[in-house]
């Protein structure tokens, strides 16, 4: 696979060092899954991270602190062997962890309408953002629009093109209230894409902006 964009060092290092809300993390993990050069980093992280921990002073626990585990694993249940997974039938076309977050692959999801494009909200414990599966028709444009905060749009099949680049699978935009753009995607094939955002979106057209609140966008 392809990836030309790949993830800001800034989301690397917190994902590195677990500081990253459920929503930004899972886009990061989905975006892992599709680029072996994020994946590299991502493990130089890991390990600078591991380094620094091993040279902290260490810091004495509480005198019972063996009885109080000895305890916990007394009064807690051994765990159930996991069944074993039967190897899919066919490559699945989304990357895990998404697909356990949205409960299948592409065949088995169902859509809900928003005129020119569908959406799929992703239920996650996160208050901080909200994770959204798009599905945008080939050739079809997004309406214009800039952003209330930062959006991650991960590509997963298909491509699209605004005003900075193109975008086709793994490849991921992070974008800021400084980008007004709109997305296009590509003639060949529908583009779905993982967005996570922290605030809505500000679409340029007043009627899109008067019935926003109708489909949580």
């Amino acid at each position: 696979m392809n990836v030309r964009h790949h993830l800001r060092e800034d989301l690397i290092v917190d994902y590195a060092a677990g500081h990253l809300s459920e929503g930004w993390s899972l886009a990061v993990a989905a975006h892992l899954a599709m680029c072996a050069e994020c994946r590299k980093a991502v493990a130089v992280a890991e390990a600078a991270g591991a380094a620094l921990v091993e040279e902290l002073t260490p810091v004495a626990g509480p005198e019972d602190s063996w009885e109080q585990l000895k305890a916990r694993l007394s009064a807690e249940p051994a765990p159930a062997k996991a069944a074993p997974v039967a190897p899919p039938a066919r490559k699945p076309e989304l990357p895990e962890p998404l697909r356990s977050y949205l409960g299948g692959d592409l065949s088995d999801l169902k859509w809900t309408n928003l005129g020119v494009a569908q959406q799929i909200l992703i239920k996650t414990g996160d208050k901080e953002t909200q994770a959204r599966l798009l599905k945008i028709p080939a050739g079809k444009p997004v309406p214009e629009h800039t952003h209330g905060g930062r959006e991650l749009t991960l590509v997963l099949k298909g491509s699209f093109h605004d005003e900075v680049d193109s975008f086709g699978p793994g490849d991921i935009e992070d974008a800021d209230g400084d980008l007004v753009h709109q997305p296009i995607a590509g003639k060949d094939e529908d583009c779905i894409c993982l967005a996570i955002t922290d605030a809505p979106l500000k679409f340029s057209s007043r009627l899109l902006r008067l019935v926003q609140p109708l489909f949580g966008i």
